[in-house]
């Protein structure tokens, strides 16, 4: 059995962490047999190493290794790639296919982010694991193959479960052992180890002298969190060893190529009650504008019927486009006669008589929408038709006078006649 230092040097992993070495252990020692691997950790951690490192130390080293990105292939697709299909089995099936776990016989199927799969995959890859029997798309006739899986994730799997986006059985028969890498801002004494590899290769790769931290930019390096891990760190350093010309990087200079290294970059404590404060508050403001908006309604309706007693629509146009100033809140502008019209009539039917207090009580806001329902049948439209049907007949039919009459434009009359029917 080869130990951790062999292979740190076989696949080019650089570190010290205790954490990455039993993780390393785990791997070679699992590596002999046939059983399924589930490898855990944040995105960047570097979790695509451990399966070649298990293929390597495999009896199936000889053997085909194929590795699957489950989040970069189309749902509709998946099980093509996986499993084959038949000629025909759907449109652009012009021929039959072989699948990875087909052509992998024998071999090694690494499943990068397993948690992408659809359902309806997870239960053919569930058979697999179980049998070693799979069906291509579109055939009846079942396959054997004999592969190895280790699948990969930075999902929580325990949520997916819970919220039914992961099988259970599947989850269990695929992390029979499970190898977890922890994220590099636990691995802070490797850090620097690890940009000074990466700053020495890229220095090799683009013939440029290697860049050098100085102590107080080392500092930045291990107090940044590294939410991309060592994707990110690799990142920095061909960023920094392509752009700037003084090879000795100083704090100042690495700051500039870390996003959000002004804040903490620790997540936000919420206080959850706070949203149901906001929530009560803003229902208590909505409570009062409507009983308010009630009120000035009933206002207008009484206003209204008076005049119409009175048969004054001058006077009632007048006093309706001063209450429509007063409940839009613009007492000092101009309204034109054809806003106006359009106001009014968007207007809800009167409300009942005013019967709350100021302060509107619990029960008052959870009955109000039954006040409602109880109105007055009277409505203005009703009148409205009738002013205006009986001033065509005193004018004779004649919409110009008519509408001088009413106190309205022609064009207006003439909408509302359209309108009503008349």
């Amino acid at each position: 059995m080869e130990s951790v230092q062999n292979i740190k040097q076989r696949f080019e992993i650089i570190g010290q962490d205790p954490k990455l070495n039993r993780a390393l252990e785990k791997a070679i020692q699992v590596a002999p047999t046939d059983i399924s691997v589930l490898v855990t950790g944040e995105s960047g951690v570097g979790k695509e190493s451990i399966p070649k490192i298990i293929h390597a130390l495999s009896h199936r080293k000889h053997a085909k290794y194929i590795a699957v990105n489950c989040g970069a292939i189309p749902e509709g697709t998946i099980d093509s790639e996986l499993f084959g299909h038949e000629k025909g089995a759907f449109t652009g099936a012009t021929q039959t296919r072989s699948g990875y776990f087909e052509v992998a016989d024998g071999g090694t199927i690494f499943l990068d982010e397993v948690g992408e799969l659809p359902l309806t995959t997870q239960v053919r890859l569930l058979r697999v694991l179980e049998n070693g029997e799979f069906l291509k798309v579109g055939s009846s006739q079942v396959q054997k193959t004999n592969v190895r899986i280790v699948a990969a994730t930075n999902m929580n799997m325990f949520q997916a479960i819970e919220k039914e986006k992961f099988r259970e059985d599947l989850y269990y028969r695929l992390s029979t052992v499970e190898i977890s890498l922890p994220p590099l801002r636990e691995r802070r004494e490797d850090i620097h180890l690890l940009f000074r590899k990466f700053a020495s290769d890229f220095g090799q790769k683009y013939k440029m002298p290697t860049i050098r931290l100085e102590e107080d930019a080392v500092a930045v390096l291990l107090k940044y969190r590294w939410p991309g891990n060592i994707r990110q760190l690799r990142n920095i350093a061909e960023q920094v060893s392509v752009l700037e010309e003084n090879r000795s990087i100083g704090a100042a200079i690495l700051n500039g190529y870390l996003p959000n290294n002004t804040g903490t970059n620790l997540p936000a404590v919420i206080n959850p009650t706070k949203k149901e404060s906001d929530f009560s508050n803003e229902r208590e403001i909505l409570y009062k504008v409507l009983f308010d908006m009630k009120g000035d309604l009933n206002d207008l309706k009484k206003l209204t019927m008076e005049l119409l007693k009175n048969n004054d629509s001058q006077k009632v146009q007048e006093e309706n486009e001063h209450l429509i100033r007063k409940i839009y809140g613009d007492e000092e502008e101009a309204v034109s006669e054809e806003a106006m019209e359009a106001a009014v009539l968007q207007l809800p039917e009167p409300y009942v008589e005013r019967t709350y207090a100021p302060a509107p009580t619990t029960e008052d806001k959870y009955h109000f929408a039954e006040e409602i329902q109880e109105e007055e049948t009277l409505s203005l439209q009703e009148k409205e038709i009738e002013l205006i049907k009986k001033s065509l007949d005193r004018n004779n039919g004649k919409r110009k006078a008519a509408a001088a009459e009413l106190g309205i434009s022609e064009r207006t009359l003439y909408r509302k006649i359209k309108q009503y029917d008349l």
